[in-house]
């Protein structure tokens, strides 16, 4: 029953579980010790590694975001605890680092504070049932790690208020590719299933539509996936040994099948709950040979014998999940829409941009949306526009002037921030919006609506003043490289 604090002293922990010789497409040079390569570069498969989760990039565009929002809810809940628990958050990071499950938590235990909380399974005493259900990654070119397994959990991980960029989490290595060039990397990830190439409405894309990070802002959002994880255990379990992207391939089998989720009103949870119980009878009930996608099967998806496991729905899982936020155990639909009910909606996109972008970007008028854009240039948003930028990567300054809305999540900016007498909501980080990262400093001053202001990176000073009401911090603290100063003195 260890502290897991190795996690955060090492910067890279190989544990090698076997020892066999490296891969043909591993780039690694065994007459140089590994310090002197790339870090990961010399993992093999078996091989479980720890890293920040910032050192991991996708291999799928999308999540079933109500799931992230059931966990995030139930991590910022005392629930677990009143009901003589651990939080769930330690059990999922345990069980994700291939330690089981918590052992012991001080009262004011954090994710980010190891010496607060530890496992049940010391490191270096894994056993094969612990090592399986760890997340995986592949080793690409450069050393660059592929998460294959693990988005949601590690995207809940990032998000949550004692999480971030630099917590440290290990994951099982189940290849190393990283002499491939980029091209036969992708082509070997696709023979191997462990890439998932379809949007949000299942639609073929390019790996270059693949985000460059973890987060929310950098997934779009598959409402499918989100409804086939609830159906867990009640129309499906996952299988021992199951393929990656699982419940893509249930979600992928219900469109095709009748199943149409934008006719339910998912912000409804009697109407949501309705549409997991149909969805799960389907599920249950069909031939174990019925073909999902692909070689995938309803048998090797893990379709369950018995609906519920045989039980009623006033029992088993479906009764779990049915349980209002009000009671001591609410359901993970309850504690999803709870979650959300605290997320400041952005405004409706009247245009939207995705892609590459070259030149000064002038917001006029209207809601322009940036859709995990590349922006070489300065952003300028003018008085009665608005501007909702998620998952982008803008090099240059962001500035604005007497704009109705600003809504800043998961970006990385180059320059500085300036926002000055916005009529509306600014957003930057909180419930449901990934932190940024400003390598600059920022001015956010004499705000006129709801502004938030949370778990940010700023390489230089934070000044805020005038905001009326005043700015807001739901979670993480922000960080600045300068002085925090008037209303963000405290956040």
């Amino acid at each position: 029953m260890l502290s897991p604090l190795s996690r955060l002293t090492t910067p890279l922990l190989v544990i090698a579980l076997s020892a066999p010789a490296l891969a043909a497409q591993s780039a690694c040079d065994t007459s140089l010790p590994a310090s002197a390569q790339a870090p990961y570069l010399c993992a093999q498969p078996g091989d479980l590694i720890d890293a920040r989760l910032d050192a991991f990039r996708p291999t799928q565009s999308v999540l079933g975001k109500d799931e992230i929002f059931y966990k995030l809810g139930r991590y910022r809940s005392n629930k677990d605890q009143l009901n003589g628990n651990f939080n769930k958050r330690f059990d999922d990071w345990c069980e994700a680092n291939g330690q089981v499950a918590t052992a012991w938590a001080n009262a004011d235990a954090r994710l980010d504070n190891p010496a607060s909380f530890g496992c049940s399974v010391a490191l270096g005493s894994e056993t094969a049932d612990s090592i399986a259900v760890m997340k995986s990654a592949v080793i690409g070119p450069g050393g660059q790690l592929y998460l294959t397994d693990g988005h949601h959990t590690f995207t809940s991980f990032m998000e949550a208020n004692d999480g971030g960029p630099a917590l440290h989490v290990r994951v099982r290595v189940v290849d190393n590719l990283s002499a491939l060039s980029q091209a036969d990397f992708w082509q070997a990830m696709q023979d191997n299933r462990r890439v998932w190439l379809r949007d949000e409405n299942d639609q073929p894309i390019t790996v270059e539509q693949l985000p460059a990070r973890l987060g929310l802002a950098s997934f779009h959002n598959d409402k499918y996936r989100s409804l086939v994880y609830f159906t867990r255990d009640i129309g499906y379990s996952v299988p021992t040994q199951a393929t990656e992207f699982l419940e893509f391939y249930w979600g992928s089998w219900l469109r095709r099948n009748g199943v149409d989720v934008s006719k339910t009103n998912l912000a409804d949870s009697a109407a949501y709950l309705k549409l997991v119980k149909q969805t799960s009878q389907t599920m249950a009930a069909l031939p174990l040979t019925t073909v999902l996608d692909g070689s995938v099967t309803a048998a090797s998806a893990g379709r369950i014998a018995q609906w519920n496991g045989g039980k009623k729905e006033t029992g088993g899982e479906f009764d779990k999940l049915s349980k209002a936020f009000s009671e001591a155990k609410p359901g993970k639909i309850a504690y999803s829409l709870n979650f959300q009910s605290d997320i400041v909606a952005a405004p409706v996109c009247t245009s939207t941009l995705s892609g590459a972008h070259d030149g000064t970007l002038n917001v006029n008028s209207g809601v322009l949306c940036l859709d995990r854009v590349t922006q070489q240039g300065d952003v300028i948003v003018a008085p009665g526009a608005a501007l909702v930028a998620n998952g982008s990567s803008l090099n240059g300054v962001l500035s604005s002037n007497g704009a109705t809305a600003i809504y800043l999540c998961g970006n990385q900016i180059s320059g500085s921030l300036a926002l000055n007498a916005t009529n509306g909501a600014q957003v930057l980080g909180g419930n449901g919006c990934t932190f940024n990262s400003v390598a600059g400093s920022a001015a956010i001053t004499w705000g006129n609506g709801t502004s938030v202001l949370s778990g940010n990176q700023f390489g230089g000073a934070l000044m805020c003043f005038g905001n009326q009401p005043e700015l807001l911090n739901p979670g993480r603290s922000n960080q600045a490289g300068g002085a925090k100063v008037y209303q963000c003195e405290s956040l």
